[in-house]
């Protein structure tokens, strides 16, 4: 998704209410209930993988991309099978909110504790065309509802949705990225320093990642 325009396309997906919990569910199963709670908690690195791979991969998404969405949900569970699981791959997950929703859904992200962090936004992917499309409805009402599926009370959600350090933290760190990378769309890639941008198949990714 080009940084000038913020697309009004949604996901198909047929999550439904009941397979939405078993969702959040299973990806949150192995993950503690508990929320971070402290800064350095919540601006921490979110990655996943071993930290001695030999390859390094930043992604910068937007939680409201749906380029970012069709490639967590397509090529992403690939990567984390093939690549990351295996110890090749180190994957960095950057905020690179688009808009308003987007912030807000990177901030209570970053309200679950690391090990969790992944799962929801795997969760959120999933769910985009629900929480950050769906006509008639509040986007942070239905942000709450899946966090609560992942755990986190109203006092903690509400706490997130109005964390002015981290909201300033969050674009802080984007304007960053994008000074030095110039970050010009979403997703993008950082791969052992050298930048590849737009949505990608595993075949097209994994071409990019040495002895893949």
């Amino acid at each position: 998704m080009m940084l000038s325009r913020r697309s009004t396309l949604t996901l198909a997906t047929s999550v439904g209410v009941a397979g939405l919990a078993d969702l959040l569910g299973w990806l949150v199963s192995t993950a503690s209930a508990q929320t971070s709670n402290n800064e350095t908690d919540r601006e921490a690195e979110r990655s996943s993988g071993s930290p001695n791979a030999k390859v390094t991969v930043m992604e910068f998404f937007s939680l409201t991309c749906t380029h970012c969405a069709s490639f967590s949900r397509e090529t992403m569970p690939e990567i984390e099978k093939n690549l990351v699981q295996p110890g090749k791959v180190r994957f960095v997950f950057r905020d690179f909110p688009l808009d308003q929703v987007a912030l807000t859904a990177a901030m209570v992200a970053r309200y679950l504790p690391p090990a969790q962090y992944f799962p929801f936004i795997t969760a959120l992917f999933a769910t985009q065309d629900r929480w950050a499309f769906a006509r008639g409805v509040n986007s942070t009402d239905e942000l709450w509802k899946l966090a609560a599926l992942a755990g986190m009370s109203r006092e903690t959600f509400d706490k997130a949705v109005a964390d002015n350090a981290l909201r300033t933290w969050i674009l802080q760190q984007q304007q960053a990225d994008q000074d030095r990378w110039k970050i010009d769309s979403t997703p993008s890639f950082v791969i052992n320093g050298q930048k590849y941008s737009g949505e990608m198949s595993y075949d097209a990714f994994s071409k990019l990642i040495p002895e893949a």
